[in-house]
């Protein structure tokens, strides 16, 4: 899909994330709109307690519709 999932063992607790969307996915607001459509798919998915997660995008994930943004992070997120 249009994202890629890095995770690492963090500190005990909840799960921190990261947000990348470099300028290669367009300009400041397209970059915000990925993101901001990001931080919402995480919500719906879990995530591993006491993780760090660094999740890139690319264009692409302003584009798609949203339930194949969902589907990429769980896809991402399974390969972990």
């Amino acid at each position: 899909g249009g994202i890629m999932i890095f995770a690492a063992t963090g500190e005990p607790g909840l799960p921190r994330v990261a947000f990348v969307a470099g300028r290669s996915a367009g300009t400041a607001v397209r970059r915000n709109r990925a993101k901001r459509r990001l931080r919402e798919a995480l919500r719906r998915v879990p995530l591993g307690e006491g993780r760090d997660y660094v999740v890139i995008a690319d264009v692409s994930v302003v584009e798609a519709p949203f339930e194949t943004v969902v589907s990429w992070v769980r896809a991402a997120l399974a390969e972990e």
